[in-house]
Protein backbone atom coordinates (compact mmCIF):
# COMPACT_ATOMS: atom_id res chain seq x y z
CA UNK A 1 0.00 0.00 0.00
CA UNK A 2 1.70 3.33 -1.02
CA UNK A 3 1.17 6.64 0.66
CA UNK A 4 -1.61 7.49 -1.28
CA UNK A 5 -3.47 4.87 -0.13
CA UNK A 6 -2.41 5.79 3.50
CA UNK A 7 -3.57 9.64 3.05
CA UNK A 8 -6.64 8.76 1.64
CA UNK A 9 -7.50 5.91 4.72
CA UNK A 10 -7.01 8.28 6.77
CA UNK A 11 -8.92 11.63 5.52
CA UNK A 12 -12.01 9.27 5.52
CA UNK A 13 -11.89 7.75 9.05
CA UNK A 14 -11.15 11.10 10.08
CA UNK A 15 -14.20 12.51 8.10
CA UNK A 16 -16.73 9.80 9.19
CA UNK A 17 -14.96 9.75 12.94
CA UNK A 18 -16.07 13.74 13.09
CA UNK A 19 -19.42 12.64 11.91
CA UNK A 20 -19.83 9.86 14.44
CA UNK A 21 -18.34 12.03 17.23
CA UNK A 22 -21.56 14.34 17.53
CA UNK A 23 -23.98 11.50 17.93
CA UNK A 24 -21.62 8.31 18.99
CA UNK A 25 -18.17 9.90 20.40
CA UNK A 26 -17.07 6.39 22.01
CA UNK A 27 -17.14 4.42 18.14
CA UNK A 28 -15.40 7.38 16.97
CA UNK A 29 -12.39 6.95 18.82
CA UNK A 30 -12.69 3.06 18.26
CA UNK A 31 -13.14 3.55 14.18
CA UNK A 32 -9.37 6.10 14.86
CA UNK A 33 -7.75 3.41 17.20
CA UNK A 34 -8.30 1.09 14.53
CA UNK A 35 -7.65 3.27 11.35
CA UNK A 36 -4.49 3.70 13.12
CA UNK A 37 -4.10 0.18 13.94
CA UNK A 38 -4.12 -0.74 10.74
CA UNK A 39 -2.14 1.99 9.09
CA UNK A 40 0.15 0.25 11.69
CA UNK A 41 0.13 -2.79 10.01
CA UNK A 42 0.09 -1.83 6.58
CA UNK A 43 3.76 -0.07 6.85
CA UNK A 44 5.26 -3.24 9.02
CA UNK A 45 6.46 -4.72 5.46
CA UNK A 46 8.26 -1.38 4.81
CA UNK A 47 9.71 -1.37 7.81
CA UNK A 48 11.22 -5.08 7.44
CA UNK A 49 12.64 -3.45 3.92
CA UNK A 50 14.70 -1.29 6.13
CA UNK A 51 15.75 -3.54 8.44
CA UNK A 52 17.24 -5.73 5.83
CA UNK A 53 18.89 -2.72 3.91
CA UNK A 54 20.55 -1.61 7.26
CA UNK A 55 22.06 -5.00 8.39
CA UNK A 56 23.73 -5.29 4.84
CA UNK A 57 24.99 -1.60 5.26
CA UNK A 58 25.86 -2.83 9.20
CA UNK A 59 27.65 -6.15 7.30
CA UNK A 60 30.12 -4.22 4.81
CA UNK A 61 31.09 -1.52 7.75
CA UNK A 62 31.65 -4.63 9.70
CA UNK A 63 29.49 -3.01 12.53
CA UNK A 64 29.08 -5.04 15.27
CA UNK A 65 24.88 -6.36 14.81
CA UNK A 66 24.89 -5.99 18.66
CA UNK A 67 24.96 -2.25 18.13
CA UNK A 68 22.53 -2.33 15.13
CA UNK A 69 19.94 -4.25 17.08
CA UNK A 70 19.90 -1.63 20.03
CA UNK A 71 19.75 1.01 17.27
CA UNK A 72 16.41 -0.63 15.84
CA UNK A 73 14.85 -1.39 19.07
CA UNK A 74 15.63 2.35 20.11
CA UNK A 75 13.72 3.53 16.41
CA UNK A 76 11.37 0.47 17.77
CA UNK A 77 10.36 2.23 20.89
CA UNK A 78 10.39 5.83 19.43
CA UNK A 79 7.76 4.52 17.03
CA UNK A 80 5.17 2.98 19.42
CA UNK A 81 5.50 5.03 21.97
CA UNK A 82 4.84 8.19 19.68
CA UNK A 83 1.64 6.03 18.19
CA UNK A 84 0.63 5.07 21.64
CA UNK A 85 0.88 8.70 22.91
CA UNK A 86 -1.03 9.29 20.09
CA UNK A 87 -4.03 7.32 20.61
CA UNK A 88 -3.74 8.54 24.70
CA UNK A 89 -4.07 12.39 22.97
CA UNK A 90 -6.90 11.01 20.46
CA UNK A 91 -8.88 9.57 23.65
CA UNK A 92 -8.35 12.42 25.46
CA UNK A 93 -5.43 11.61 27.53
CA UNK A 94 -3.19 14.35 27.77
CA UNK A 95 -1.53 13.40 30.92
CA UNK A 96 -1.31 9.71 30.26
CA UNK A 97 0.27 10.56 26.50
CA UNK A 98 2.47 12.45 28.64
CA UNK A 99 3.54 9.16 30.90
CA UNK A 100 3.78 7.03 28.06
CA UNK A 101 6.52 9.46 25.90
CA UNK A 102 8.43 9.66 29.66
CA UNK A 103 8.22 5.56 29.93
CA UNK A 104 9.75 5.56 26.38
CA UNK A 105 12.59 7.98 26.76
CA UNK A 106 13.61 6.34 29.65
CA UNK A 107 13.35 2.46 27.90
CA UNK A 108 15.85 4.45 25.31
CA UNK A 109 18.25 5.68 27.28
CA UNK A 110 18.93 2.69 29.04
CA UNK A 111 18.90 0.61 25.69
CA UNK A 112 21.67 3.01 24.68
CA UNK A 113 23.64 3.04 27.94
CA UNK A 114 26.05 -0.28 25.83
CA UNK A 115 26.27 2.05 22.84
CA UNK A 116 27.24 5.52 25.14
CA UNK A 117 29.59 3.32 26.90
CA UNK A 118 31.76 1.82 23.59
CA UNK A 119 32.10 5.47 22.79
CA UNK A 120 33.59 6.72 26.13
CA UNK A 121 35.92 3.58 25.49
CA UNK A 122 36.83 4.24 22.32
CA UNK A 123 37.50 7.88 23.26
CA UNK A 124 39.42 7.12 25.86
CA UNK A 125 41.61 4.71 23.76
CA UNK A 126 42.09 7.36 21.49
CA UNK A 127 43.08 9.97 24.10
CA UNK A 128 45.25 8.25 26.81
Amino acid sequence: MDIWQIVGLALIVTVIGVVLRQFRPEIALQLTILAGVTIFLLILGKIKIIIELLQNLADQASISSYYLLIVLKIVGIAYVSEFGAQICRDAGEGALASKVEIAAKVTVLILAIPIITAILESLIRLLG
